[in-house]
């Protein structure tokens, strides 16, 4: 067992990787995902604002979903690198609480940004006659405001009670990053109003987005079976697979994570099901909308053709 200092306010993460040939394998591995992470949504955004035939609403909001990506990965990955290089563990008060902050900024924003976008292709593909309408540029930028606004809100008063409640056991949190479920359980006061507000509050960022998702998606998909273009039924049946297995893979543990009820849950449990949406979904995210989307395989290789003949 290894030996914390708790004389200071600061909190101590013991992090994802073991002390072993396993957690350099991990850390290699970590790596290599946020590089790829780094590269995919960084691509994504540099491609859709060069790119006049991506102008769209459609990739507007998916390069605010790059953006989202790009800054959680980066809020969690490079502490943690700095962590096992160095073996400095601790993180600030202080810095322990702007980190959950943007961390829960980033996953609100992102939660309404993946509804905003069902709501786009539900417009689309079954309201196309009238989507100049409804999904104008002002209507997007409302959208994407009003996903980080809302998304900064709920962080923030979450924020705000983390900080303000004493602490008077243990500083070792055992996580990744500060999680406020996890650092809560270093509280010396009953938390169970709290854990009771997390559960209002994941049921409105997390269910009914996902309640909402589910409802155009499945008008778009009773609008594909009828059809009559082939090419048309093929494309529109793309968008909807590619959509819902990113809000699958991000929502699912995410939910899970949140609405099972802590004594039922372990740390280890808790890490694993956190790399999956704070570390795998933003590496996955450009790779699943670019790979499965032609027109962004086709504007990377208009890109590639011009860089190429510089």
């Amino acid at each position: 067992m290894e030996y914390y200092n708790q004389t200071s306010n600061d909190f101590v993460l013991l992090g994802l990787f073991p002390s072993s040939r396993t957690g350099l394998f991990l850390f290699i591995f970590i790596i290599l995902i946020f590089l790829m992470s780094l590269i995919g949504n960084l691509s994504m955004i540099l491609l859709i604002l060069l790119d006049n035939h991506l102008h769209t609403p459609m990739y507007f909001l998916l390069s605010q979903l790059s953006l989202i990506d790009l800054s959680y990965i980066s809020t969690i990955v490079p502490k943690m690198v700095f962590a096992f290089l160095f073996g400095n563990k601790s993180i600030s008060f202080i810095g322990c609480g702007i980190q959950s902050f943007f961390l829960l900024t980033l996953a609100g924003a992102e939660t309404l940004l993946l509804t905003s976008m069902a709501y786009d292709r539900y417009v689309a593909i079954c309201c196309p006659l009238h989507y100049s309408i409804r999904m104008n540029k002002r209507v997007c930028v409302l959208l994407i405001l009003g996903s980080w606004m809302m998304g900064s809100a709920n962080s923030c008063a979450h924020t705000i009670y983390a900080l303000h409640i004493p602490y008077c056991r243990s500083r070792v949190i055992n996580h990744f990053f500060c999680d406020i479920p996890a650092m809560l359980t270093l509280a010396c006061v009953d938390t169970w109003v709290y854990e009771y507000t997390v559960f209002v509050s994941t049921t409105i960022f997390l269910v009914f987005p996902f309640i909402v998702i589910l409802g155009p998606y499945g008008c778009i998909l009773h609008a594909v079976f009828h059809m009559h273009s082939g090419e048309g039924r093929k494309k529109a049946y793309s968008i909807c697979s590619t959509h819902l297995t990113v809000v699958t893979f991000y929502y699912a543990p995410l939910a899970y994570t949140y609405l099972h009820p802590r004594p039922l849950r372990s740390p280890a449990e808790d890490k694993v099901l956190a790399v999956f949406y704070t570390i795998l979904t933003p590496m996955l995210n450009p790779i699943i909308y670019s790979l499965r989307n032609k027109e962004v395989m086709g504007a990377l290789s208009r890109w590639t053709q011009r860089l190429c003949s510089v």
